[in-house]
């Protein structure tokens, strides 16, 4: 089995907390050694950031309870939402705390102010995984997410590939996510490795760029709204950070008569939403993530955790979250466009009457 990657403090980290959860087990209760998965009770909460990214609820946390459900029957699952209120997520904290839980998946609201709630379970000997979107500043048993950084290089690649033509400079407007969020910052890292030359060049005229707090898409409607009146709509394309970030864009091209023309490269998810965009040519690609086996990592790695075990496979990086080194599991990502968007009825996300209902558009729903 593939072995931590990690400081010796952090595996220490780990360690402690994992043995701590076990506190929850009906066998540990008794003053027994828990080696069973199915010996293990108790609850284990998931705290979902918001409803804006629709993945979290129709994939990521179903997926995490149905896999919990197959490998740890006897403990509970509780999912909630902040619904896009950091200060709410920290009050579930704080209340899933007190209640005694056994383990907690965060999909942190906020990564900037999540270190008090990192602090107060651990200080509860609660383990926590951050799931996808980092937890800073306090102890964390694992961090699970799709690598940012090759998120930001198959949108670049893409857009890199599929340039439109233009009789000059590409003018292109950029839509990032939450600003200071890793998930941010690797993105952009990721597509700028692959576009500086274009940018050297001038091949590429970056024309506008804003970070959509929250990665919200009304928030992303506003910002390239502003674009388009700043450059009098003099935009060749918009490269967009995920789904929720292009279908901002694409609304505020619609306000100009402009969807379907100005091409919307990026996208981030495969939600049901956007496929339906790329199929009706209002979004060039998404890049596909996929949600049931992350999901069914984090359950791996909650037992794990539990039971103070600590040589899962999945591990294969590390991650700095400014409090130590977090054992990390590192999952791969597909760009996905109209022509190859049967991988994602092959991968059982959609099926192609889910995603075929409603668009007209010609050829995968022939």
């Amino acid at each position: 089995m593939a072995r931590i990657r990690t400081s010796i403090t952090g595996l220490a980290l780990v360690g402690a907390i994992g043995l701590a959860g076990c506190s929850g087990a009906a066998g540990d209760a008794a003053g027994d050694e828990v080696t069973s998965a199915d010996d293990l009770t108790g609850t284990v909460v998931m705290l979902l950031p918001n409803t804006t990214t629709t993945r979290f609820v129709e994939h990521d946390g179903p997926g995490f309870e149905k896999a919990m459900a197959e490998i740890a029957p006897n403990v509970k699952v509780d999912i909630q939402n902040a619904e896009g209120d950091a200060a709410k997520q920290l009050t579930q904290i704080e209340t899933a705390v007190n209640q005694g839980v056994d383990g907690i998946v965060l999909v942190t609201a906020d990564p900037l102010v999540s270190a008090a709630g990192l602090v107060r379970a651990g200080d509860a000997d609660i383990p926590v995984i951050s799931y996808e979107h980092e937890a800073l500043d306090g102890p964390v048993a694992y961090q699970l997410m799709f690598d940012p950084y090759r998120v930001g290089i198959a949108q670049g690649e893409y857009l890199r590939d599929h340039l439109p033509e233009t009789d000059g400079p590409l003018q292109l407007a950029r839509v990032y996510g939450n600003a200071g969020d890793n998930y941010t910052t690797e993105v952009q890292r990721g597509q700028d490795e692959v576009l500086t030359e274009l940018f050297d060049s001038g091949e590429i005229e970056v024309v506008c760029e804003d970070n959509a707090a929250g990665w919200d898409p009304a928030n992303a409607q506003q910002l390239v709204e502003q674009c388009l009146t700043k450059t009098q709509n003099e935009v060749d394309a918009v490269l967009a950070s995920n789904d929720g970030t292009a279908s901002g864009t694409i609304a505020a091209l619609e306000g100009q008569d402009m969807a379907g023309t100005v091409p919307v490269f990026g996208g981030l998810d495969a939600n049901l939403e956007a496929l339906k965009f790329v199929l009706e040519g209002k979004q060039e690609m998404t890049v596909f993530k996929n949600f049931p086996v992350m999901g069914a990592g984090a359950a791996e790695l909650m037992t794990d955790a539990l039971m103070g075990v600590d040589d899962s496979e999945l591990i294969n990086s590390t991650f700095d979250n400014g409090f130590g080194e977090i054992p990390a599991a590192m999952f791969e990502v597909e760009a996905v466009d109209a022509e190859s968007m049967g991988d994602i009825v092959d991968a059982g996300l959609y099926t192609k009457e889910e995603i075929c209902e409603g668009v007209t558009a010609s050829g995968f729903c022939d």
